[in-house]
């Protein structure tokens, strides 16, 4: 709880405005109460103003300081649809489909996001992570220097000898299903960037595998030795000063007496804080895993790489799980382009 406490804290100083495509699911409301009443910017919902309020009074939720937006209604409507409609050109859109697109809560959040009416979007609850995404990579689209859309899971255990006082960052578990060399690198330094923003400390970073350092011989072991090295010089040509080590078995990485057998003299082994996994299927699995048995704080999917913050958050999150990830957006927000520089950049036609 201190964890996000903190980015609480950081957030107050810098408040910033959070959409909320799924304005009528009752823990997004009352995540938006939270973040309202707790001073941490302007929280965004998208839907029926009608439907809303008969929501926030079933649930016994002020709207004071709530913004409400229908998209149906919204005077942004035929500009978003005309600026979608030269986004998608390419791919033969036309008006009448742009506009009705565009009439989805999570497209307009999107659009809302890149046309800098929101600093952070924050979407999931009802929705799967295809919805979610889909729109985000159309209209947000991958930050100029980042090359590579992944997730990240934000895990707070009980247990402070793991990670950073118990807090892990686990990538990627929600974006790409079997990420190459050059993904898997990027993914790292992504995650590595994130945990340098909200901890302040030096991330350490652990490449995952089945195999420590050689122990098995594997296609799939090469790749993340390769990953890990490469990271390294990503990271360094970035001007991020941060360890990466890698291939490590799970144990090798959180263990000190177990690391101090397997690899003395790593940075990282037994004290990573950020834990990058060979694929989606390692990634997932275990950050629920993580949540469900060992009772974790989890904030996340936090998206990495895309041009603006947002996040992708699970269908079982409940409201404080939420109100966290709004909060990590948020924050991330406060110096985006010191994550990813040239981000937040003019769509195509927004000049006009």
């Amino acid at each position: 709880m201190r964890f996000i406490g903190n980015i609480i804290e950081k957030l107050q100083r810098h408040p910033k405005r959070i959409v909320f495509p799924e304005g009528t699911e009752p823990r997004i409301l009352q995540a938006a109460r939270q973040f309202h009443s707790l001073g941490l910017g302007a929280p965004i919902v998208l839907g029926d103003p009608a439907r809303i309020r008969k929501m926030a009074e079933d649930l016994g939720v002020s709207l004071e300081g709530i913004h409400i937006v229908n998209p149906v209604e919204s005077e942004d409507l035929d500009n978003f649809a005309r600026r979608f409609t030269i986004l998608r050109r390419y791919k033969g859109l036309q008006g009448p489909e742009a506009r009705e697109a565009i009439l989805q809560p999570n497209y307009f959040g999107a659009m809302m996001l890149a046309m800098h009416q929101a600093d952070g979007l924050v979407s999931g609850t009802s929705h799967t992570t295809g919805s979610v995404l889909r729109p985000l990579f159309q209209i947000v689209r991958v930050a100029p220097q980042a090359t590579t859309a992944s997730s990240c899971m934000v895990m707070e255990v009980e247990d402070s000898q793991f990670g950073e006082q118990g807090v892990l960052f686990m990538a990627d578990c929600g974006v790409i299903p079997e990420p190459n060399v050059d993904q898997l690198a990027n993914i790292a330094v992504s995650t590595a960037l994130l945990a340098r923003q909200l901890l302040g400390v030096r991330p350490r970073v652990a490449l995952l595998s089945f195999s420590t350092k050689g122990s098995a011989m594997h296609p799939t072991v090469g790749r993340v030795q390769a990953a890990s090295a490469l990271a390294q010089k990503k990271a360094e040509a970035a001007g991020l000063e941060a360890d990466f080590d890698g291939e490590l078995q799970a144990d090798a990485a959180l263990v000190p007496e177990i690391a101090a057998r397997k690899l003395p003299e790593s940075k990282v082994g037994g004290h990573a804080n950020v834990l990058i996994f060979p694929d989606l299927n390692s990634g997932n699995i275990s950050s629920k895993l993580i949540l469900h048995i060992a009772h974790a704080n989890a904030y996340g999917q936090i998206l990495l790489g895309l041009d603006r913050p947002a996040a992708d958050v699970s269908r079982g999150s409940n409201a404080h799980d939420i109100l966290g990830v709004a909060a990590i957006v948020g924050v991330q927000a406060i110096e985006y382009n010191k994550l990813y520089p040239g981000a937040g950049q003019k769509l195509p036609g927004e000049e006009k």
